[in-house]
């Protein structure tokens, strides 16, 4: 896998009180971390653990795996964008055009047939 480059500096992190279960901890403590990534926009929240120590831990990881996945996908969208330029480029066989002009003549001739008659007078 691509290993993402992750600066402190492009990194806001913020601490914020977590919703659910946990009683008067989660109430009083501010144990929930959310990271916001300024270059790519990804926003990463953890609220797993009863501390906010193991929370930035988490998130930071999350945060890494997340560029990591952004990371490979722009990868392969740009493979596939290569691969569809070469089909694109790519000429047609001798046999695909024949079957392309047979096909030609056949809707040429269903065409003709339905024009109107014309009359002799």
């Amino acid at each position: 896998m691509i290993d993402a480059i992750l600066l402190k500096e492009d990194v806001v992190e913020s601490f914020v009180r977590s919703s659910g279960p946990g009683g008067q901890n989660v109430n009083k403590v501010a144990t929930c971390v959310a990271l916001l990534h300024k270059p790519t926009g990804i926003i990463v929240k953890c609220q797993k653990f009863r501390t906010q120590y193991q929370n930035r831990q988490h998130a930071w990881e999350m945060l890494r795996q997340a560029l990591q996945e952004r990371l490979e996908q722009e990868r392969l969208f740009r493979q596939s964008q290569r691969e569809k330029k070469r089909r694109q480029n790519r000429k047609r066989s001798l046999s695909a055009k024949e079957r392309m002009l047979e096909n030609k003549k056949k809707n040429a001739f269903k065409k003709q047939n339905r024009q109107k008659v014309k009359s002799l007078e």
